[in-house]
């Protein structure tokens, strides 16, 4: 699929996670078949006032490309003034995010707090899209709670004012991520839209995958919480789209395997402190539902050394496979 000018291999995504989709991550993720991966949230005034850390969230690896790197914030003319420097830092695709729920986001305006103010979505996207050449695309939610439900009508003004697609996560601010996705508001956006839409909420199979698709009619989906210690849902997904085979799951070999391959792409990415600690949750996420994973669970959270975690899952392994 397309989006704007840029051809992806396929239109099955991963989801921006802030603390998760680093580009570690996001390498693994490709290399599994991803259509399409997302930075985490990249603050638009960390960029305006030349803050390094929020730089450093810019930085895409050659081997995620075509890539999109999502900003947030609220006031179009700092948006706008940071998009060019965004579009240099390598992005194929400029996302703002409009559905972000966190409170401390909401306070300042930020991420879902846009939904309440359809006028201003039409600003943003508006001198954002002037200030680059590299499609811009806007994430936003079903609504802000259950008695404002205006997706379509953000989305219609996102459009109208230059954005090139629309993802629709099917669940209020209200809700954060409780409860069910919508999905029906992902088909009437579909509906109402000329470019393309994409789903995001409670895709965790290859068949919910394609039961989203088929229900809703949106151009792809994006996946968020079926990613976290699953690399392969890609591949799978992929592989039921274009064929309806299911691939078998990764076997517990595989899954340890991967957690210490990236565990050692996230040291390299930040160094050991830095890595051991981000990286303990993606190896809980890993090895949830082994057999004795929450004992091991627990005593990685206690670890602070490359050496001892790599130690620990090695002799987890051996036990496993017993």
């Amino acid at each position: 699929m397309k989006i704007g000018n840029v051809q992806l291999a396929n239109n099955v995504f991963l989801a921006p996670m802030a603390g998760i989709t680093d580009m570690a991550y996001r390498a693994i993720c490709k290399e599994f078949g991803c259509g399409l991966t997302y930075t985490e949230m990249v603050s638009a005034k960390g960029l305006y006032y030349k803050s390094e850390n929020t730089k450093d969230l810019m930085a895409l690896a050659p081997e995620e490309k075509p890539a999109a790197i999502q900003i947030f914030g609220s006031d179009p003319d700092v948006l706008a003034s940071i998009a060019a420097q965004v579009q240099e830092a390598g992005a194929d695709i400029i996302d703002i995010n409009m559905g972000c729920p966190t409170p401390k986001i909401v306070r300042n305006g930020d991420g879902s707090a846009l939904m309440q103010r359809p006028e201003l979505v039409a600003e943003i996207v508006k001198k954002v899209t002037a200030a680059v050449t590299v499609p811009i695309t806007i994430k936003i939610r079903k609504g802000w709670d259950e008695n404002s439900i205006n997706a379509v009508e953000i989305a219609q003004a996102a459009e109208e004012n230059g954005a090139k697609a629309v993802t629709v996560h099917g669940r209020t601010r209200e809700q954060f991520y409780t409860g069910k996705a919508d999905w029906e508001i992902i088909k009437k956006v579909k509906q109402a839209l000329k470019i393309p839409v994409i789903g995001n909420g409670d895709v965790v199979s290859p068949e919910s995958a394609k039961k989203m698709l088929e229900t809703t009619g949106c151009d792809a989906v994006m996946i968020a919480r079926g990613a976290e210690g699953n690399p392969w849902i890609f591949k799978s997904v992929i592989e039921y789209l274009r064929s309806g085979i299911l691939l078998p799951e990764p076997s517990y070999e595989e899954k340890i395997e991967m957690a210490l391959y990236h565990l050692e792409q996230t040291i390299l990415l930040k160094g050991e402190n830095i890595g051991i600690k981000e990286m303990r949750k993606h190896i809980a996420w890993y090895i949830k539902g082994l057999p004795g994973s929450a004992i091991i669970k627990t005593e990685v959270f206690k670890l602070d050394k490359e050496e001892d975690v790599k130690k620990m899952l090695h002799s987890y392994l051996l036990d496993i496979k017993q």
